[in-house]
């Protein structure tokens, strides 16, 4: 079937520059049972690929069967790494239809330059909907930025998040700011939190 689908997607190829069509084709799959290609493509608009599934029925004497997927899709089905050195989130969670947006990136503290957020797609990066739940979190339970707080090794105000450490960065006054996990912090009282 891995065979057949490559050959597939060659033959497929051949046949959209041939017929001029403004489509580009993303990936091709044989169904187990053999009984039907899937060809996966993008394109900017509508595209007429009728006379391209009849020249490719005939070829391969099965169904013939083409999905337009977005860049989204495209990234997911094709692959490949990150910024972060990893394999796409994309390719390693099941996608959701929860959309990413820009107000997340706000709530990371992520700069907002596109050339940042972007994945390979070109579109904000999924991680950025994956991680949003560790920074909910987190805030929830984090004193406020400006908060004095106590711990068995000092006392100050809170400057800064470290999300991924799960600590806050303490500023004690003499020029000197230190990590503090959210565990080593005596709750500062309720009026001092501001939420």
């Amino acid at each position: 079937n891995d065979k057949l689908a490559q050959r597939a997607a060659t033959v497929c190829e051949e046949k959209i520059a041939r017929q001029n069509l403004s489509m580009k084709l993303a990936d091709s799959e044989v169904v187990f049972d053999g009984s039907k290609i899937i060809f996966s493509f993008m394109a900017e608009e509508r595209v007429d690929f009728r006379k391209l599934v009849d020249e490719l029925a005939r070829k391969f004497r099965t169904r013939i069967e083409f999905r337009q997927v977005g860049v989204r899709d495209e990234a997911r089905l094709i692959g490949g790494y990150g910024p972060c050195g990893r394999q796409l989130c994309c390719t390693i969670y099941a996608g959701d239809q929860q959309p990413v947006s820009i107000k997340m990136a706000k709530e990371q503290n992520l700069p907002l330059n596109p050339m940042k957020i972007s994945g390979l797609c070109g579109r904000l990066m999924c991680c950025l909907k994956y991680e949003q739940d560790t920074y909910k979190c987190f805030r929830q339970e984090a004193p406020a930025r400006g908060t004095m707080v106590k711990t068995s090794c000092c006392e100050g105000k809170v400057v800064d998040y470290l999300v991924t450490k799960e600590k806050v960065l303490v500023n004690t006054g003499e020029g000197r700011q230190v990590e503090v996990s959210l565990d080593e912090i005596k709750q500062p009282r309720e009026d001092q939190r501001k939420r």
